[in-house]
C-alpha cells in the first residue's frame, strides 16, 4: 500500500501537466464538494457543517459536505490529490490526516506541496475523559490504575496518528504506563463506545464530549495543552494533573484543495473561510464545541504545515508509532 501511495505522489507532476485548468474567473459555477475524512458527528464534521452556510452565501454555490471516514483520513486525501484542480473538490484536513498520519505511513508525503493549502479553520480543544462509572476522578488515579495493571486499560482515538492517538502514546511513554489503543473510523462512535464502557479513556475533542461531560456521562480528567483553557478553565492540564511537565498535544483543522488550485480560487475560497470564522454567531457556536476560529492566509498556512511536519517527524519515528 505504501508504495501504490508513493506512486500517486510522484504520479500528480505529471498528470496535473497533462490536464487542463478548468477554473474559471466566474467560479464556482455549481456546487463545491468538501471533503471530511472523518464520520459524522466529530470535531471534523461539526467545524465544517458550522462555517459552511455563511461560505455558501458569500460564494453562491452550495457546499456539500461527504464524510469518508477511515485510514485516518488518508483515503480523503488520496481523494482530493486526484481531483482536478479546478476549486469544485476541497478537503477539511486534520493534524492526523495531513501530518501524524502521513509521517507514519506515507513519509514522502508533504500537504504544503502535494495539496494546495487555502487558510486554517480552527484550534481544537481535546479533553482526556473517562465513562462516568469509572473510579478515576484525576490524571493521577488514571495513571495509578494503568500501573496496577498493565496493558489492561484501553483508550479510544479517532484512527492511527490522530491527536488521541498521539496524546495516549505520549502519556504511556512520559507516565511509563502500557495501555491498549483502539483506534475508530471518527470521532462519533468513539464517543458512544466510551460513553458505554467499551474503552477506559480517551483524548477526545471538546465537540464531542462536552455535552456528554455536561450530562454526567463522563468526567473530564485533563487538557492535553501547556495551558488550561479559556473555553474550560476548571480543568487541568494533563501536565499539571498528572504531575507530567511538557505533556502537549495541539490539534488543529484547516481547508485545502488538490494541488495546482489557482491562486485567484485560493484567494476566494480563503477570503469565504476567514468570513466565515469571524462571523460572531458561527464563532460563538464552534467556542460552544470547543473549537477556536483561527482565520489565516494560505501562505500563513503553508508555512504552519512545513512546521508541523518537521517538530512531529522525528518524534513520531523515535516513538517507532506504525500504521499497522
Amino acid at each position: 500500500m505504501n508504495a501504490t501511495r508513493r506512486a500517486l505522489i510522484a504520479s500528480l507532476p505529471a498528470s496535473a501537466a497533462l490536464r487542463p485548468v478548468l477554473a474559471q474567473e466566474a467560479w464556482p459555477t455549481r456546487p463545491i464538494r468538501v471533503v471530511v475524512g472523518f464520520a459524522a458527528g466529530g470535531g471534523t464534521d461539526i467545524t465544517t457543517r458550522a462555517v459552511s452556510p455563511r461560505m455558501q452565501a458569500v460564494l453562491g454555490q452550495p457546499l456539500i459536505i461527504e464524510n469518508r471516514p477511515g485510514g485516518g483520513g488518508w483515503p480523503a486525501n488520496e481523494q482530493v490529490m486526484r481531483a482536478a484542480p479546478d476549486g469544485y473538490t476541497l478537503i477539511m484536513g486534520t493534524i492526523a490526516s495531513l501530518v501524524i498520519g502521513p509521517t507514519i505511513s506515507v513519509p514522502s508525503f508533504a500537504a504544503e506541496t502535494d495539496l494546495a493549502p487555502i487558510g486554517m479553520s480552527v484550534d481544537v480543544l481535546n479533553i482526556l475523559v473517562v465513562p462516568a462509572d469509572r473510579p478515576w476522578r484525576s490524571v493521577a488515579e488514571l495513571i495509578a490504575a494503568a500501573r496496577a495493571r498493565p496493558a489492561t486499560l484501553a483508550y479510544g482515538s479517532s484512527g492511527v496518528g490522530a491527536a488521541g492517538h498521539l496524546s495516549g502514546a505520549l502519556l504511556d511513554r512520559m507516565a511509563r504506563i502500557e495501555t491498549i489503543h483502539v483506534p475508530y473510523r471518527g470521532g462519533g462512535q468513539l464517543i458512544t463506545d466510551i460513553i458505554s464502557g467499551k474503552v477506559d479513556f480517551a483524548f477526545a475533542t471538546a465537540a464531542t464530549t462536552l455535552p456528554h461531560i455536561e450530562a454526567g456521562r463522563l468526567r473530564a480528567l485533563g487538557v492535553p495543552m501547556a495551558q488550561r483553557s479559556t473555553i474550560v478553565p476548571d480543568i487541568p492540564t494533563v501536565a499539571e494533573a498528572g504531575n507530567l511537565p511538557g505533556f502537549d498535544v495541539a490539534n488543529w483543522y484547516a481547508l485545502l484543495g488538490p494541488r495546482g488550485l489557482p491562486p485567484a480560487i485560493v484567494e476566494r475560497a480563503n477570503a469565504a473561510l476567514v468570513q466565515a470564522l469571524r462571523d460572531p454567531a458561527i464563532a460563538a457556536s464552534l467556542m460552544h464545541h470547543g473549537l477556536e476560529p483561527r482565520p489565516s492566509t494560505a501562505a500563513e498556512l503553508t508555512g504552519f504545515l512545513r512546521t508541523e511536519r518537521e517538530k512531529w517527524a522525528p518524534i513520531i519515528r523515535a516513538a517507532g508509532a506504525s500504521a499497522n
